[in-house]
C-alpha cells in the first residue's frame, strides 16, 4: 500500500510527561487510548504511566538497541492499517530519545506521521532559564569521555547562541567543570534539574558559581539535568576616530607598526589588536596610493 490507500495506518509520535503525570493533553491520552499498539522505550516506564490513566493498549519495545531490527515490521502492521503511538521515557520522542529511524522510513514509506505536541525538557527550560531564546542551539548529550567533550566545547565557544545541553547525574560535575574551563568562568548559564518533578531546582549564575555550588551539595549531582549556557558575546567594534588615526599615523612614521599600535591603544583606550590591524589597512593604503 502506499500514501494513497485510505485503509493505511497513522504514527504517531506522542509527547508524554517528564515527571508530573499530571502534564499530558486529553489529545495525546485520546491517542493512546484509540490506536492498536503503543511502541514505547521501555515498556515498564510507559506502562506505569498507561496504567496510572486506565489504558490497556498493547506496547512494544522500541529502543537504540532494537529500532532498525523491528522497523520493518512496524512499517507491514501500519501498511495494514494499524495506527500506532511512538512514546519515550519522557518528553517528546526523538529529542535525544529513539524514533528517527522509524518516523523516517514511515515517511519515505508514504505514510502519515502525526505529532501530538505536549512536554519537552527542552522547551521547559527555555522557558524559565532567563536567557535568550530568539537563537538556541540543541546539542543533547555531550560525549562521554572528557576529551571528546572538552572538543565539542572548544568547537562552541565562540557561538552568540544560547546553547541547550542534557545531562545526567553521573557527569554533570565534570561536564559542568568542562564548560568552565572552556567558556570562562564568567559566562551565564542556567541548571535545570528534575524539571517538574518533587526536587526540581532551577539557578542561574556563572558557570563557576554553578560549578561550586554543585560541587558542594551532592543532592544537585542528582536527577536529569538541562544546562543552557549564554552564548558568547561579540566584541563592541571600536570606532577608531579621525583623532586616534592622526595619533597612530604619527606613531607609524616613528615606529614599528606593533608598537605605535600599542602607544596608541594607551592613549585611545582601544584595543591595541584592532590598531595594528588597522595600522597595516593604513599602510596598504599609503603604498598602493
Amino acid at each position: 500500500m502506499n500514501s494513497s490507500s485510505k485503509t493505511a495506518g497513522i504514527l504517531y509520535v506522542v509527547a508524554t510527561p517528564i515527571g508530573n503525570l499530571l502534564d499530558i493533553t486529553r489529545r495525546a491520552l485520546e491517542i493512546l487510548q484509540s490506536v492498536s499498539l503503543v511502541a514505547a522505550e521501555d515498556t515498564r516506564h510507559s506502562r506505569k504511566l498507561l496504567a496510572h490513566y486506565g489504558i490497556g493498549t498493547p506496547m512494544l519495545a522500541l529502543h537504540e538497541h532494537n529500532e532498525r531490527t523491528i522497523t520493518a515490521g512496524l512499517l507491514h502492521r501500519l501498511e495494514a492499517g494499524v495506527d500506532i503511538a511512538l512514546v519515550s521515557d519522557a518528553g517528546t520522542p526523538l529529542i535525544s530519545d529513539p524514533g528517527f529511524h522509524l518516523v523516517r522510513s514511515v515517511r519515505q514509506a508514504g505514510l502519515r506521521v502525526v505529532p501530538i505536541p505536549g512536554p519537552s525538557a527542552l522547551t521547559a527550560a527555555l522557558s524559565v532559564a532567563g536567557l535568550p531564546t530568539d537563537r538556541f542551539i540543541f546539542e543533547g548529550f555531550l560525549p562521554a569521555k572528557q576529551a571528546a567533550r572538552r572538543q565539542r566545547l572548544q568547537e562552541l565557544q565562540d557561538v552568540t547562541a544560547t546553547l541547550v545541553f542534557y545531562e545526567s547525574s553521573h557527569r554533570i560535575l565534570a561536564s559542568l567543570g568542562d564548560m568552565l574551563a572552556l567558556f570562562g568562568v564568567g559566562r551565564e548559564a542556567t541548571l535545570a534539574r528534575e524539571l517538574t518533578k518533587t526536587f526540581e531546582t532551577i539557578r542561574q549564575a556563572s558557570l563557576a558559581e554553578l560549578h561550586a555550588w554543585v560541587a558542594a551539595d551532592s543532592d544537585q549531582q542528582k536527577g536529569e539535568f538541562v544546562v543552557l549556557v549564554h552564548g558568547a558575546v561579540k566584541p563592541a567594534v571600536a570606532v577608531i576616530d579621525a583623532g586616534t588615526e592622526r595619533v597612530l599615523t604619527l606613531l607609524m612614521a616613528e615606529l614599528p607598526l606593533r608598537q605605535a599600535a600599542a602607544l596608541t591603544a594607551q592613549i585611545s583606550g582601544i584595543g591595541k589588536n584592532i590598531l595594528y590591524e588597522h595600522a597595516l589597512q593604513l599602510k596598504d593604503r599609503d603604498q598602493s596610493g
